[in-house]
């Protein structure tokens, strides 16, 4: 059995993987890597009853396994590059080759992988960070329970401009509901929950405009969505919709948050 390790900026993602089959999946927050790493496994090896000695090697990636120079609890500990981990698990989940990946965690990453090579394309600062940070200032609040909670009961008639507020005609193949400029409007009358959702469908229009022309760059019809960014309904609703604009699928597969854990137990099996 071995076991992948994401170690990211705020949560840290653990997969166990045994001939090419992902046994069990944990999931855990600390202040620091080496906590995180150790937590999520001890977590894993606790709640399945895993044997110790069963587990052949761990392999870390993600931004705190630069922190992490040694064995974790005695087991064999490599590294892997994480747009590589990225790339491994995103073929794995797709089933296919080559494939474009948008991986939405603080930030976004999107990249193309295939059996030939993994290549970073780019990607945004604006992310799971981005929404969390914005609403902090402007809603009161960072947890992200709260600001999803408070987006669904939001109008976005209330912050944002739409096509319809300046053009009585579609322009181009934009029509009246779409956007013209995120929070160009922003009414007197908007509550917290109207500024929640422009956060959210600004941080994901944004993602999806940029990973359609990334997809089309490479004469490609669908990306595969990654990262903790993935579980986001509000946020697939929005790419749904940009899917529906720019003929470009999004796909979200199951485990799709473990994408980057699941490269790295992979890289090596």
């Amino acid at each position: 059995m071995i076991i992948g390790i994401d170690i990211g900026s705020t949560t840290t993602k653990a997969v166990a993987v045994e001939g090419g089959k992902i046994l069990t999946t944990v999931k855990t927050r600390a202040f620091d890597s080496v906590t995180s790493a150790t937590g999520a496994l001890g977590k894993m090896i606790l709640e399945n009853n895993f044997d110790i000695s069963s587990i052949e090697k761990i392999i870390i990636t993600g931004a705190g396994s630069v922190n992490i120079n040694k064995e974790i609890f005695g087991i064999t500990t490599h590294k892997i590059d994480e747009i590589k981990a990225i790339g491994l698990g995103g073929m794995f989940l797709a089933k296919r080759d080559p494939v474009i990946i948008a991986n939405i965690g603080t930030g976004t990453s999107i990249i193309e992988a295939s059996n030939e090579r993994i290549l970073h394309l780019g990607g945004t600062g604006v992310g799971g960070g981005t929404i969390t940070g914005l609403s902090k200032e402007l809603i009161k609040t960072s947890v992200f329970d709260n600001i999803i909670r408070l987006a669904e009961k939001g109008d976005l008639d209330q912050v944002d401009l739409l096509i319809g507020d300046i053009s009585e005609k579609d322009i181009s193949f934009l029509d009246k509901s779409a956007t013209a400029a995120n929070f160009g409007k922003m009414l007197d009358t908007a509550e917290k929950e109207d500024i929640a959702m422009g956060i959210m469908n600004m941080v994901f229009q944004v993602i999806g405009v940029i990973s359609v022309f990334a997809a089309r760059s490479r004469h490609a019809n669908c990306v595969l969505v990654t990262g903790n960014g993935s579980r986001n309904q509000i946020g697939q609703r929005v790419l749904e919709g940009i899917s529906r604009m720019y003929n470009i699928k999004f796909e979200f597969p199951q485990d799709a948050e473990y994408a980057t854990a699941i490269g790295a137990a992979l890289s090596e099996d």
